[in-house]
């Protein structure tokens, strides 16, 4: 299987031009091509797109200069546009899962930018690593590549930072669990909690979020283009990646955890992109990073030989007792606590939540994927409502 390892590294004044010169063609090359595209009836092969603006365009005045960085990832360049448009008409057909891909859009200078390159392109020598055309680079060594990469991307994001990514070739590692299987149950307040009575609370971001409205405010009134409003900018992508850094730090954390101890890990299928047209709600969703922990732990169990599920999203978890089974229906939001009427047992929503998921995932009680009546749940809780697993007198 393949793995990502990212690296930091700080870029001399010579490197940054050098980068900031790479960027700027790939990211013209890339538009070049994307324009033919757009204008032709068929869309263009990759050999043709790189003769067009690459080959030839390098004969022109006006696209003379592509010919001072390494043809490497210009080439790269066009290689994944061809990738992106090959998304994008699978997502059309329905022949790629998740939600569906738009087509592909002209880059901008103020994103972020990046430029692949392929073996050939650069060499490992010690802890130095060399890019063609650009020189010597030494990174920040945090942990050891296990294997030599098959490609390294050379990334600037809009905070100006630098990183280098290598793509290597991993073996599934086999780790002993602790546990047998877990429940999670994600959330707002409480990020998760689990069957076996663990909470994970997320670092707060309140402060930080705060300050990027202040000072989204601030540049919507500056003038475009100058450089106060720049500096402003700039301020936000910082703000931004600092809330970003303390999630991933959190989330990465959390899941080597939770896939380290536990064979069977259980994830309830959040609609997270219909939660987020609640105006209410959207932008404290959107700061959990429910979907990257999903991805986190569906990679690191491919890693570890563990057994990753995702359940149903229309399974009643916080609707039907975990002990008996019995069914009381929907509650409201603001209800954290819940007494069965079945079983007299006192549930905390979130922790009952949990343990249901983990029996479903198990295979202790049916998926609700079966009908789509079944899907429906009731507007109030009954207490006349029989069990869904045994119908007892007089209830």
């Amino acid at each position: 299987m393949k793995a990502r390892y990212k690296y930091r590294f700080y870029a001399t004044d010579q490197q940054q031009q050098s980068l900031a010169q790479l960027f700027g063609c790939v990211r013209v090359v890339w538009n070049d091509a994307l324009a033919i595209c757009k204008q032709s009836k068929k869309l263009p092969s990759n050999n043709e797109l790189q003769k067009l603006v690459i080959t030839q365009a390098k004969k022109t005045v006006e696209r003379s200069w592509l010919s001072e960085v390494s043809n490497i990832p210009l080439q790269q360049s066009v290689a994944d546009l061809g990738v992106a448009y090959k998304n994008f008409f699978d997502s059309l057909k329905g022949k790629r899962k998740g939600k569906k891909v738009g087509s592909p859009n002209f880059k901008k200078k103020t994103n972020q930018q990046s430029a692949r390159f392929r073996i050939g392109g650069f060499s490992i020598k010690g802890n130095e690593i060399y890019l063609a055309k650009i020189g010597k680079i030494n990174p920040i060594w945090s942990r050891v590549l296990p294997a030599s990469p098959t490609s390294v991307t050379v990334m600037k994001d809009c905070a100006n930072r630098y990183f280098l990514s290598f793509v290597v070739e991993i073996e599934p590692i086999n780790i002993n669990a602790k546990n047998q299987s877990i429940g999670i149950d994600l959330g707002i307040k409480t990020f998760a909690v689990m069957s076996d009575g663990e909470k994970a609370e997320i670092p707060d971001y309140s402060r930080k979020d705060r300050k990027i409205r202040q000072l989204q405010r601030k540049l919507a009134r500056q003038h475009k283009g100058s450089k106060r409003r720049e500096v402003t900018r700039i301020r936000i992508a910082k703000r931004h990646n600092q809330i970003a850094d303390a999630r991933q730090d959190f989330l990465h954390k959390l899941s080597t955890k939770v896939v380290s101890e536990n064979q069977v890990i259980i994830l309830e299928d959040l609609n997270v992109s219909g939660m987020v047209k609640n105006r209410k709600l959207a932008r404290v969703i959107s700061l959990q990073g429910w979907r990257e922990f999903r991805v986190l732990c569906e990679a690191k169990s491919e890693k570890l030989n563990r057994d990753f599920r995702v359940i149903n999203r229309w399974e009643p978890t916080s609707q039907t007792c975990s002990c008996c089974g019995y069914r009381w229906g929907k509650i409201d939001l603001s209800v954290r606590s819940v007494l069965c009427l079945n079983c007299n047992t006192q549930h905390d929503r979130d922790d009952n939540a949990s343990r249901n998921i983990e029996m479903v995932g198990m295979g202790h009680r049916h998926d609700l994927n079966r009908t789509g009546s079944d899907c429906k749940t009731t507007p109030v809780a009954s207490c006349c409502e029989p069990s869904r697993i045994t119908v007892r007198d007089g209830r």
